[in-house]
């Protein structure tokens, strides 16, 4: 199974909605599609480049989940279930959870291609990274199940923590796991992350002026919410290469 392209879904409750799509539009310097599927979707059209974020409005949320593109929908469902994840709903596109319960999509690739450039004027960020937070009971495991479906060989960052998949530079999505803390929660989830280089404390400027809020400091990020409660990290990785900044 080869894989295309990815997607960040960022999952919006309809009484927010119209303020976390705003505040997302906002921090990519996107343009935002006609909704479909009567008004379920639209799409984060950025200035350079392919789409690769888009918002759909749920009952329940937020929350963040991956589209992975693919050639064969039908064939990749079956590779995923081979290595341990179960399929939720199929509608044209397959909805489907993790081992340890992360929502991911298979749906067509439509030739996305051309990974977009940075954002921002004097302090350039992208949004370049999707984290996905394990509870530490499972966290080989969900590590296992990702490498098995994409292939991919998984590095172990120098934080034990984190890993990541050694994927093709031209996707628009970095893939990240975090270990989280034994009580924090029994199913994975994600969050985004986005590069700023050394301009974290000027991106943060600009996101609390459009409603965001500071939540922490950690050893190389900042914690933070949107105005709708999502959580998302600023951090100090070259907005080129997404590797970090020392």
């Amino acid at each position: 199974m080869q894989i295309r392209w990815l997607t960040g879904i960022v999952d919006l409750p309809t009484d927010t909605f119209d303020a976390g799509a705003a505040f997302w539009q906002q921090v990519t310097e996107s343009q935002r599609s006609e909704s479909r599927g009567d008004g379920e979707f639209s799409t984060l059209i950025p200035p350079t480049g392919d789409a690769y974020m888009r918002l759909q409005r749920i009952a329940h949320g937020p929350r963040v989940h991956l589209d992975v593109h693919v050639d064969s929908i039908d064939d990749a469902r079956q590779t995923a279930e081979r290595v341990g994840a179960t399929v939720d709903v199929n509608l044209g596109h397959v909805v489907m959870r993790s081992p340890t319960g992360f929502t991911f999509c298979f749906v067509s690739h439509q030739g996305e291609s051309r990974r977009p450039e940075p954002v921002g004027l004097g302090a350039a960020h992208r949004l370049d990274q999707l984290c996905i937070d394990v509870p530490k009971p499972h966290f080989e495991r969900e590590i296992r199940f990702w490498q098995a479906l994409t292939g991919w060989t998984v590095q172990h960052s120098r934080l034990p923590e984190f890993a990541f998949l050694d994927q093709p530079s031209t996707l628009p999505l970095r893939l990240l796991f975090q270990q989280l803390g034994e009580d924090d929660r029994e199913f994975a989830s994600a969050h985004l992350d986005i590069a700023c280089g050394r301009a974290v404390a000027e991106v943060m400027e600009i996101h609390q002026r459009f409603g965001a809020k500071y939540v922490s400091h950690g050893l190389r990020w900042t914690t933070m919410r949107d105005p709708v409660g999502l959580p998302y990290c600023l951090t100090q990785r070259d907005v080129l290469t997404g590797e970090v900044t020392t």
